[in-house]
């Protein structure tokens, strides 16, 4: 049996006793599938669009600095060694786009989201609160930037990562925040380039 079939092999099993556990558990027991480590053991089974990769690099900045190039749609973690991890992110659409240089404030798992005013303004349909979980466009995880409203996230839309579609949010797959959120502390500086 190789590495990948054996992650394979037990998904059927897995999904098949998720199904029976959201059909026959208490409302309340759904959410350990919608967020928390059950929910983040079946992300590591989901399809990636853009794959992670530990690549050669030659950076001018320090290890544990994360960068992300708007124009590539790539985020780098600078490891020593002139290496970097490589991740697939989705970045901001025209007019929403930005460059500088922030500090991750604060992490959060399964965060719950309040879209901002400006937000609101623009899409009205849009709900006031949404608890951490599945359906939440923050994902798994949130890295927040600075007193900033943007944000290194989650999705649950992993087709867009590749593409400039957000408000200015940096998204990554569910399977590649919670890799991220693990090597980053608060204080991690990260510099978005166009």
């Amino acid at each position: 049996m190789t590495r990948l079939t054996a992650p394979r092999r037990l998904l059927k099993p897995l999904l098949a006793a998720a199904t029976l556990l959201t059909l026959a558990a208490p409302a309340h027991a759904i959410g350990l599938l919608e967020r928390g480590p059950i929910a983040d053991f079946l992300t590591v089974f989901r399809q990636q669009g853009v794959p992670r990769q530990t690549i050669g690099w030659n950076s001018p900045y320090k290890p544990g600095t994360v960068v992300i190039s708007t124009s590539q749609r790539r985020l780098y973690y600078i490891l020593p060694n002139q290496e970097a991890v490589q991740y697939g992110v989705g970045v901001g659409r025209e007019g929403f786009s930005w460059s500088g240089t922030k500090t991750v404030t604060m992490k959060k798992e399964w965060p719950a989201w309040r879209p901002p005013e400006q937000m609101i303004k623009r899409r009205p349909d849009l709900p006031r609160y949404m608890a951490g979980g599945n359906d939440n466009p923050l994902g798994a995880r949130a890295l927040y930037l600075g007193s900033s409203l943007y944000r290194i996230h989650g999705s649950n839309e992993p087709e867009t990562i590749g593409a400039a579609v957000s408000s200015g949010c940096i998204r990554m797959t569910n399977r590649d925040v919670i890799d991220l959120y693990g090597r980053v502390k608060v204080g991690t500086k990260v510099v978005v380039l166009p």
